[in-house]
């Protein structure tokens, strides 16, 4: 098998070989220079209308023959410069594209007329090939940049939240930059970590796994696309079913996310620049005692177990300051963060040649009481150049960004400190230092021990990618994508001795970490076009060959002699734990799509690939994958007129095909051995497995969509049924054996099943007002449909058959016990005794539906952009126990439905059982206004006498206004109770072109 790996990895750089000699010899035949040179230019006017006068906002308008153009705007209005003697083509989806010759007019004022079928002019990228949505035999959701382009994140993911049906984001915490949780169409995999979507950027892929981290990201990881600029975006693509990521074969079991960075526009030159400032804040509180219920309630509990408070076992009761009352969660996360953000682009170029270029930088400070903040710069280049006799093609693709992450380090302020008794001491001293003695006498450490504590997280990202393309033949096209990426991520936890009490006498501290992800891809391909008549063919043979390198290292640094030394390990007093460990992953891939089109009617996608994976042992190491999706164009169809003439578009599409999944470690079917500390030995630490191999994931689709009223409203219905077999997991290990766990696979299948809708409106469009909606929503049902012997596998108290991996076993609450006025849970067995064998009620954890509904007006030069994000979903009621030093929710004393009020080891255990049964899990669904804008674009009259040809004024909100029953702070961590995720954010600011 090596020596096929090896055969598979010399026919793809033969074949890249080639493509280079070739395009060596012929690139810049008869082509002139790449030059950016100048032409007499004249400046045109005009408006764009439909047959009833009404203007058409967003309308393209193309200089033909070149990448120049520009849209109208919301009165319908363009203004472009060209070259004498040119023709104008304005296309919009749903009209039917017109070409106008210019003959010396300098205003050309067009009459667009609708056309039922430009679902042909609406472009997708599936990745190795554009299709549209007309003729899409897969599934496939678009996202373009006016959605996203203005909204205050830092992963351009974040912005997608309640945007895509299948798409689940779920924020990995309140602090900026941490990594949030994707999900395609559920989770496939047992492992946590084989479940992370394919991203590729511009055609490089792009690991997804988040990146490691030592401070308050390390939860979540670091989103490793935090880096890109969300200005720079042109599209983002979603792909789902087997006919749309079987192409990417083993790196497609989980979704693919497309992202297609902006292009320039030829030889016309302009400026973007763009503005905004805000704030944003934590949109919501806890309704948590003050001081003189929290106090009554502390009475109340030693009355109750018959004890006499005081200073040890009530120091908040005769201690601390009766009438003293901190709002611990204000002190906590109430501040405000102010946002930043100022991008700016170049585009220009020549007939043969366009760039763009373009820069941005963000910042974003906190809501915790602290000075530390994020900061993000970022650097793009597009270049595109075709040869004279457009034979040749080339377009390079260059994305550099550098952040900096200041936080407090190992310090949750979120949920360990808003929880502190109302009366409780200060933090800190008058000259700023941190309160020991006042908590000291308490027994207790100041609850903001580690404040002075501080994380430089710094990293650096380049996505590169260099395409090149020859048209060899009619209808047959060489050419080959060499992409480059390098990230890397320099952390230094700076841990100083003023942060700890001083009677432990912790030294100075430091810990640092460095990460370093690099990757190099190589894919040549041949692709194929043509038409027999009423047949058109397009296929694509290509291969893949790609190198991971991956190294970390970390150390800390103890004993320096003054803060101001501390991450310089030259003045450290010892290096402890020093680690170094570097890997490498190779892939090599020979794949083949074909497409048929006959008559426009009936479509024919086949797709196949065979993957080779260093990550497997020889026997295991390539696998297979295909799929086959077709669509039938009904409405086509002429005896469809007399049955279905109130249809302007109908079609069923399906897909069958399978995908597989290698998201494990690297060298898992080896031994491992690592070096001994002082004498040089070496131990074993991995067990060795050569026979495991692909996880691989069978998909199955279905779906209808049409179009009403000249395709004024369009609809699809999807359903789909992915089983993700042969489980790859760190089997467990009895402790004997001295490993915790061996790689293997797990005799398990994991079914995601489910019903997606997609739908669109254009409600109302007159001269001066526009309205469109949108609406997506999916019901998704996960479920582990098979694993023989699971009641005798180390997993028996994690799953259970024909229920859903994200499941919590609980115990049957029984109400209160009458006489001790305490929770009881049911003891199933009657044994005696409570644990899993008593929990036998199994409760989903999963979101029952989801989706949102987003609208977009226009009246005149205003414009207006709404999105409403629904869940429905269970959660857990948070902080239900009353009696104990910390503080709880406001009206639970006297409420009949909680335990007797009490701190007794007795009432403890049963809130603890209490917390693990059915008892506080409620309704935690929730509508939320994710994001709205309001836009106001300056008349001409005004924007032109800064030289501008366009300019807009706007305010964005997002996370407004949340409607929930959940008692939570959150409904989207429903069952964390106290965690935090999105923040209420408003900016302001403008847009301009010149």
């Amino acid at each position: 098998m090596k020596n096929n790996y090896s055969r598979l990895k010399w026919v793809a750089l033969i074949i890249v070989g080639g493509i280079l000699l070739f395009l060596a010899q012929t690139a810049f035949a008869g082509n002139k220079s790449l030059l950016i040179t100048s032409f007499p230019q004249e400046q045109i006017t005009g408006k764009v209308t439909d047959k009833d006068g009404s203007p058409l906002i967003g309308v393209t308008v193309m200089l033909k023959g070149s990448n120049t153009g520009t849209i109208t705007n919301l009165e319908g209005n363009y203004n472009l410069s060209v070259a004498e003697n040119s023709t104008l083509v304005f296309s919009f989806i749903g009209y039917k594209t017109l070409e106008v010759p210019l003959n010396g007019e300098k205003e050309v004022d067009v009459q667009l007329e609708e056309d039922i079928s430009s679902l042909d002019e609406v472009q997708i990228n599936a990745g190795y090939y554009n299709t549209t949505k007309r003729e899409s035999t897969g599934n496939i959701s678009r996202v373009t940049a006016a959605e996203i382009e203005l909204q205050p994140v830092i992963s351009p993911l974040q912005a997608l939240q309640g945007r895509v049906a299948g798409l689940v984001i779920t924020p990995g915490g309140s602090h900026p930059g941490m990594a949030s949780t994707i999900r395609i169409r559920g989770q496939n995999s047992l492992r946590e970590d084989g479940n992370f979507p394919l991203y590729i950027i511009d055609g490089v892929p792009i690991n997804s796994t988040p990146i490691e981290s030592n401070s308050l990201l390390g939860s979540s990881g670091i989103d490793p696309l935090n880096n890109l600029s969300v200005n720079n975006i042109e599209s983002i693509e979603v792909l789902k079913d087997a006919d749309a990521t079987a192409i990417y074969g083993s790196r497609g079991a989980n979704g693919v996310i497309l992202i297609t960075t902006k292009n320039g526009i030829g030889k016309h030159a302009g400026l973007e620049g763009q503005i905004y400032i805000g704030a944003a804040t934590i949109p919501n509180r806890l309704d948590l005692m003050d001081t003189q219920e929290y106090l009554a309630m502390r009475r109340q509990a030693f009355v109750n177990d018959d004890l006499e408070p005081n200073q040890y076992n009530a120091y908040d009761l005769v201690l601390w300051d009766q009438n003293r009352y901190t709002d611990w969660q204000d002190y906590a996360f109430g501040g405000t963060s102010k946002t930043t953000n100022v991008s700016l682009a170049y585009s220009g170029g020549s007939e043969n040649t366009s760039f763009r270029v373009g820069g941005s930088f963000f910042t974003q400070g906190t809501v915790y009481p602290a000075d530390y903040s994020y900061q993000k710069i970022t650097g793009s280049l597009n270049l595109t150049h075709h040869s004279e006799n457009e034979k040749f093609r080339m377009n390079l693709s260059l994305n550099y960004g550098l952040d900096d992450n200041n936080l407090v380090g190992n310090l949750n302020l979120n949920s360990s400190v808003f929880l502190l008794p109302p009366n409780a001491p200060s933090i800190f001293n008058d000259d700023g230092s941190l309160n020991w003695e006042e908590w000291g006498e308490a027994g207790l450490n100041n609850p903001f021990e580690g404040y002075f504590n501080t994380t430089l997280t710094h990293t650096n990202s380049l996505i590169s990618n260099l395409g090149l393309s020859y048209q060899l033949l009619d209808g047959i096209q060489l050419k080959s994508s060499f992409g480059y990426t390098n990230f890397t991520s320099d952390e230094l936890l700076k841990l100083p001795a003023r942060s700890y009490n001083p009677a432990f006498g912790v030294p100075n501290n430091s810990f640092q970490l460095n990460v370093n992800r690099r990757s190099w891809i190589v894919e040549p391909q041949i692709v194929l076009e043509k038409e027999f008549q009423r047949l058109k063919v397009d296929g694509i043979i290509g291969a893949t060959i790609q190198q991971n390198i991956s190294t970390k290292q970390s150390f800390q640094g103890s004993g320096y002699a003054s803060e101001a030394f501390i991450g310089n390990l030259a003045a450290a007093e010892s290096i402890l734990n020093a680690t170094s460990e570097n890997s490498e992953y190779h892939y090599a891939a020979l794949f083949s799509r074909l497409g048929l089109n006959w008559d426009k009617k009936y479509y024919l996608n086949l797709t196949g690939r065979r993957d080779g994976s260093s990550r497997f042992g020889s026997n295991n190491r390539f696998a297979n994958f295909w799929a086959i999706g077709s669509a039938w164009i009904f409405t086509e169809e002429s005896f469809m007129e007399d049955y279905l003439s109130f249809l302007s578009f109908g079609k069923i599409r399906g897909s069958y095909g399978t995908t597989g999944n290698d998201q494990i470690g690297d060298y898992g079917y080896l031994d491992i051995y690592e070096a001994t500390q002082g004498a040089g030995g070496l131990y074993p630490t991995s067990l060795a497995n050569p026979n495991f191999s692909w996880e691989i994931n069978k998909k199955l689709e279905f779906g209808i969509e049409l179009g009403l009223v000249k395709n004024k409203v369009t609809a699809g219905l999807s359903y789909f049924r992915n089983r993700s077999t042969n489980q790859l997991v760190g089997y467990p290990l009895p402790a004997i054996t001295g490993f915790g766990s061996v790689q293997a696979n797990l005799p398990a299948t994991v079914e995601n099943s489910g019903w997606e809708i997609e739908a669109s409106s254009k409600n109302l469009s007159t001269k001066n007002f526009y309205w469109q909606t949108s609406f997506n929503l999916s019901v998704p049902t996960n479920k582990l449909i098979r694993y023989p012997n699971l009641d005798q596998s180390s997993y028996a108290n994690v799953y259970r058959e024909g229920y859903p991996l994200n499941i919590s076993l609980r115990y049957q609450y029984d109400g209160l016990d009458p006489d001790s006025g305490f929770y009881i849970v049911k003891d199933i067995n009657e044994d005696g005794s409570l644990d899993f064998k008593d929990r036998i009620l199994v409760q989903d954890q999963s979101r029952n539906y989801y989706g949102g509904i987003n609208n977009s007006l226009a009246y005149k030069a205003f414009s207006l952009q709404f999105l409403i994000e629904f869940v429905k979903q269970e959660g857990s009621q948070p902080l239900f126990y009353t009696g104990t030093l910390n503080n709880t929710l406001s009206g639970l004393v006297g409420n009949s439905n909680y335990q007797r009020i009490s701190q007794s080891y007795e009432a403890n255990i049963a809130y603890s059982y209490a917390s693990e049964s059915l008892f506080p899990i409620e309704d935690a669904s929730f509508l939320r206004l994710k994001t709205i804008s309001l836009g106001y674009n300056i008349p001409e009259t005004i924007i032109k006498k800064v030289g501008a040809s366009s300019g807009k004024i706007f305010i964005n909100g997002q996370n407004l206004l949340t409607f929930t029953p959940y008692s939570g702070l959150d409904p989207e961590f429903p069952y964390s109770g106290t965690g935090i995720g999105s923040s209420r954010t408003i900016t302001g600011g403008f847009q301009i072109n010149l």
